[in-house]
């Protein structure tokens, strides 16, 4: 642990005006606040906020983030308070204290939504001061070298989890790859303890049996860059072992299947010195096609620049090759941190543009499942980089389709996408994109984001503003029907209400606004009783309690209403425009459209009935057929081509049941109303391929 004076001193080397009185008395003042306190062990607690502290000033930052991390978790585990640290330390100090302090009101929330509760405030402290970052993955990565010491399995596998889903890939996304591979070495360690020891040990194996082959590889790079005229710093190591086991996974191979276990770097003076390295390494040794990457030209977006390539050495060995100059290696291993320079009163603008999406997801996150779920896909490591038209670059995780594209680009743009030509060619907007295509977005003016592209959206951004849309919608559309059922309650009131009636009600509730109280309407949390109640106080009191007295007169349209969002047409019955429907309004749901004749209704089901009708021009439903063919060739092809000549999608066939001479199949199709679907039963009826067909 390092002593008060050790501390002060490397602050001082590199920050001559640091205040050494200030960071004695932030050293003091967390010594004194954790007292006897412990951690697992057994050294004093105090010695885990000086560690984080000594971390970081190895990356040489201000005193303020000194302070914060000597401090951060005093008001989390002492009597210490946010105010206390602003009076004896400075607001600064304080802001950024309580940005890293996790709040103390959410310890009796569930695992899960403790942690995104964490996470989102987290984020946001973070969008407005980067340094509480820097000090939280400092705190993460001490707390996961002192992991061990933990007794518990359960608890030790949930923080190395929660390292390996978000701290080791926040420090991927600010370019921090020491802190990302030390986190990921001891999370694996704890996550897969089996694969650990086995690649370590495969590893150590390899050492011993080397025979000084890396120096040796790293000698002749350096001598081939020597003779002509380059002075290079190059040495080498073995991969990180979760790099190799995560290779393993992903390609499905066995450890002596990955090939380019050896990685060399190759530090040169200049840029222009790194094309003319990978120039010379390309003409002396093979290199293998397709794994050149230059991150020179085109930085990820944490800053990361350098050369990738892979060779072919002696013996048909595979080595991989990085090329960079110094000022690049410190940015690479240290990232954001290499940048932030405090002393001259500068602050940070947060405004780097993954982190603004992760604000956006925050926000836009509807429960901790989603937080979490968001956060992690926008966080994700693996990178592809695409273009607009224009040549604007955009990086995205691998598999991402135009729609995760266009809602990179702008959130208002994704929302109005309706079609997509990827490279100069329209493709679904399902295709995953590969790397250096131009994606070019095609907007429709009342486009609206689709509940179906979850189904392939990637990114974290692109699923919380699909999922905030839907609900939005549904929001709409359940008061849409909220304020028909409103109306129709309201006209069996006693006198005619007004717009001050209403909100009075809407205050007798305690509800928001109007809109809340459609909304409320619509989804069955309040019943007709209720209604009355709030709007004219008394007007209930002659009724008996098992509300039995007149109910709707008229029915209710669902017209202009998204299947799937405000109701369900039910697959009980499938029922389509043209068929007498009613609704089901179960407590908390949406409305469920069944037939009149559906079995469901006869089974007593406890939901309040709705009296419906088809809206005016309404069309557009799936409709389920029962079909029996005589088994024989071409009898599945000729009803095939009834649906296809009377313009029917089939959704779903099924076989159901096969008894020589007869098959017998269940379909759903997409029809327009009950004239089409009827239209299709009559003309598979006349068919001599089709022995029998109904509606089911």
């Amino acid at each position: 642990m390092l002593r008060q004076y050790e501390l002060v001193e490397r602050v001082k080397a590199y920050d001559p005006d640091a205040d050494e009185a200030l960071l004695n008395r932030a050293y003091v003042y967390t010594v004194q606040k954790h007292g006897t306190q412990k951690r697992a062990s057994g050294d004093p607690y105090f010695s885990h906020p000086v560690e984080v502290a000594g971390l970081m000033t190895d990356l040489k930052l201000d005193q303020e983030t000194i302070m914060t991390a000597l401090l951060h978790d005093t008001v989390e585990d002492t009597l210490a308070t946010i105010e206390d640290i602003e009076a004896n330390f400075g607001p600064e100090v304080a802001r950024l204290v309580d940005g890293v302090t996790k709040l103390s009101k959410i310890e009796a929330m569930p695992e899960d939504e403790r942690a995104a509760e964490n996470l989102r405030k987290f984020l946001l402290a973070m969008s407005e001061d980067i340094r509480v970052l820097l000090v939280k993955l400092a705190d993460r990565l001490h707390n996961m070298r002192t992991l061990h010491f933990i007794k518990s399995p359960e608890k030790r596998a949930r923080i190395a989890r929660e390292t390996m889903d978000i701290y080791a890939p926040l420090a991927e996304r600010v370019g921090m790859y020491e802190y990302m591979r030390e986190m990921q070495l001891l999370a694996f360690e704890q996550v897969e303890p089996e694969a650990y020891q086995t690649i370590t040990g495969r590893l150590e194996q390899i050492r011993k049996q080397d025979g000084g082959q890396v120096d040796a590889i790293a000698l002749a790079m350096k001598q081939a860059l020597a003779e002509a005229g380059l002075s290079v710093k190059v040495w080498g190591r073995e991969k990180h072992p979760y790099s190799i086991w995560k290779k393993m996974a992903e390609r499905h191979v066995s450890f002596e299947q990955v090939t380019d276990i050896m990685a060399f770097r190759v530090i040169v003076e200049n840029e222009a010195e790194c094309y003319r390295a990978m120039g010379i390494l390309h003409t002396t040794w093979q290199c293998i096609p397709g794994k050149f990457k230059d991150y020179i030209s085109t930085p990820k977006n944490n800053g990361y620049r350098s050369l990738h390539t892979s060779l072919i050495y002696e013996n048909s060995m595979r080595v991989e090759v990085q090329i960079r100059t110094r000022e690049m290696h410190r940015t690479n291993e240290f990232g954001l941190a290499a940048h932030w320079a405090y002393k001259q009163g500068d602050r940070p603008d947060g405004a780097v543009g993954w982190l603004r999406d992760l604000i956006e997801i925050v926000d836009a996150s509807h429960d901790p499942e989603e937080l979490l779920e968001h956060t992690r896909l926008a966080i994700y490591q693996d990178r592809i980089f695409a273009f607009t038209p224009k040549g604007a670059l955009h990086q995205l995780p691998k598999g991402s389709t135009p729609v995760d594209f266009a809602f990179a680009v702008h959130t208002d743009l994704g929302a109005q996408t309706v079609g997509a030509k990827i490279n100069g060619r329209h493709m679904p907007l399902r295709t995953p994109l590969e790397n250096g295509d131009v994606v070019e977005l095609i907007k429709g003016k009342t486009a609206e984001p689709q509940m179906s592209w979850l189904g392939f959206v990637v990114t974290g951004k692109a699923r919380a503003a699909i999922r905030r849309a839907v609900r939005l919608k549904e929001r709409s559309e359940v008061a849409m029907i909220g304020r028909k059922m409103f109306d129709e309650v309201a006209s069996r009131l006693p006198a005619k209400i007004g717009k001050k009636a209403i909100r009075e009600a809407v205050k007798r509730l305690e509800l928001e606004d109007e809109e809340a109280l459609m909304y409320a309407v619509g989804a069955a949390k309040l019943t007709d009783r209720d209604v009355m109640e709030a709007l004219v106080p008394g007007s209930t009191s002659a009724m008996p309690e098992d509300e039995s007295w007149p109910r709707q007169e008229k029915a209710i349209s669902v017209r202009g209403l998204t299947p799937g969002v405000a109701f369900q047409l039910a697959e009980c019955c499938h029922p389509v425009p043209g068929d007498r429907i009613v609704g089901l309004r179960k407590m908390g749901e949406g409305v469920e459209v069944h037939s009149i004749s559906c079995l469901t209704l006869a089974s007593g089901i406890d939901a309040d009935w709705l009296d419906l009708s088809w809206g005016q021009h309404s069309q557009g439903a799936v409709g389920r057929l029962r079909a029996t063919l005589y088994d024989r060739p071409g009898t599945l092809a000729e009803m095939a081509g009834i649906f296809a000549k009377n313009i029917a999608n089939v959704v779903t066939l099924e076989q159901t049941q096969r008894d020589t001479p007869f098959h017998t199949y269940e379909i759903d199709l997409e029809v327009q109303d009950l004239a089409h679907l009827t239209r299709i039963i009559s003309a598979l009826r006349a068919s001599d391929a089709i022995a029998q067909v109904d509606r089911i």
